[in-house]
């Protein structure tokens, strides 16, 4: 798990430390800058998975479009990923990354530290420029375009740190893609981040998983009154979904995607990204979602509330939402909620300042109603955070 991310100089976030539990909700108003730190993090997956230069290219971005109002004469920017891995131990991993010819960019700098399991030294690897320094062997010298991480993973004591970075996922659902009658995705891994692998994700649930095919349909009755099942049929080497409503009681009608609301298809495919599984083994490290509640009634807000809430005790969960509704619930724990405010040109992020926590802490208002009155902010910035190099980032 994810318990600390700090960035410096990403889109418009200038600085950030942010502490994350097991469920995270990034809240605030449209352009305060939580999508671009949600965009941080698969920014790190995709240049692990594919390389620095495939992960701007996927973005149709260069590093000077994606750095902050550079506060130094030099762009680029930084992030730190401090975690708990699966057997306890305590681990961070750095890099960041500058301008730089031919390329347009080149790693300044990397570090990952892993706590031993037996009290010893650290197992650890530290990139100046290209040149590598390690506690278990392997490449001292490297393209500094590229991330050490990355070679340093074929070491048995460095690959959890690995697949804890390169196994999130993140999720904005299409309804769109998910409409076309046929998926000819076959066997997928996970789900699509547009969800338009959907049937073929569901139907790799029910063979592998069936109590999570049964907790995603109760999800959906709750949401699509009538609903009795979701079938995956066939054509060929295709696959579709069948949504199987019942009408008038008895008699049982089977509707295709293509038949149903943008916002039934949206709750589906979040739902799967919940309660998927990597082909046979376990969950995500984290799931990250845009907007759960986008194209739900209001009435029904809370139901995706419970089905992240309930995921939160298998996985992590990353939530962006500005949905006053969605926070109305008292389900909602108060340390979940990550307020994210636009401040003298720049994000802020952090957990809810004093008063904030004090209001909901004696039930006076919601979340949502605090949301309403603009009144959800982060704790007061520390300049001596912002000053202080042994977060991450060295200072040129």
């Amino acid at each position: 798990m994810l318990q600390r991310v700090v960035i410096q100089n990403y889109k418009s976030i200038a600085f950030c430390d942010v502490p994350l539990g097991p469920l995270n909700f990034l809240v605030g108003l449209n352009g305060s800058g939580k999508s671009n730190f949600v965009d941080a993090l698969p920014f790190c997956r995709d240049a692990l998975r594919k390389g620095f230069e495939q992960a701007l290219t996927d973005r149709e971005a260069s590093l000077a479009s994606l750095s902050h109002i550079p506060w130094r004469r030099e762009r680029g920017f930084g992030m730190r990923f401090e975690l708990v891995l699966a057997d306890g131990r305590s681990a961070h991993y750095s890099f960041s990354l500058f301008e730089q010819t031919p390329r347009g960019f080149a790693v300044r700098r990397e570090e990952c530290v892993i706590a031993s399991s037996d009290g010893g030294a650290p197992i650890s690897f530290s990139v100046d420029s290209g040149q590598a320094q390690t506690s278990f062997g392997g490449p001292q010298v490297l393209s500094d375009g590229q991330l050490y991480l990355i070679h340093a993973a074929g070491a048995q004591e460095v690959r959890p740190v690995y697949d804890a970075l390169a196994n999130m996922e993140f999720y904005d659902p299409d309804p769109r893609p998910m409409k076309i009658v046929l998926d000819s995705s076959g066997r997928p891994g996970m789900l699509d981040t547009n969800g338009g692998n959907a049937a073929s994700v569901l139907s790799r649930i029910e063979a592998e998983d069936q109590w999570a095919k049964v907790r995603i349909e109760e999800y959906m009755r709750r949401i699509l009154p009538g609903l009795t099942g979701i079938e995956m049929g066939k054509f060929r080497s295709h696959k579709l979904l069948n949504f199987v409503q019942s009408v008038g009681g008895t008699l049982k009608h089977d509707f295709e995607a293509n038949s149903m609301s943008d916002g039934t298809l949206r709750a589906l495919a979040i739902l799967i990204a919940l309660f998927q599984r990597n082909e046979g083994s376990d969950t995500p490290g984290m799931v990250a979602i845009e907007e759960p509640e986008t194209g739900i009634h209001p009435a029904a807000a809370g139901i995706p509330l419970d089905s992240l809430i309930e995921r939160s005790n298998f996985g992590q969960i990353l939530v962006t939402s500005h949905s006053a509704d969605l926070l109305d619930s008292k389900d909602l724990p108060s340390d979940a909620i990550l307020s994210v405010e636009m401040s003298a040109g720049g994000t802020r992020i952090g957990k809810l300042d004093a008063a904030g926590r004090s209001i909901l802490k004696k039930r006076l208002f919601t979340a949502g109603e605090l949301l309403r009155m603009d009144n959800l902010h982060p704790e007061p910035a520390h300049a001596e955070h912002v000053n202080d190099p042994s977060h991450v980032f060295d200072k040129a």
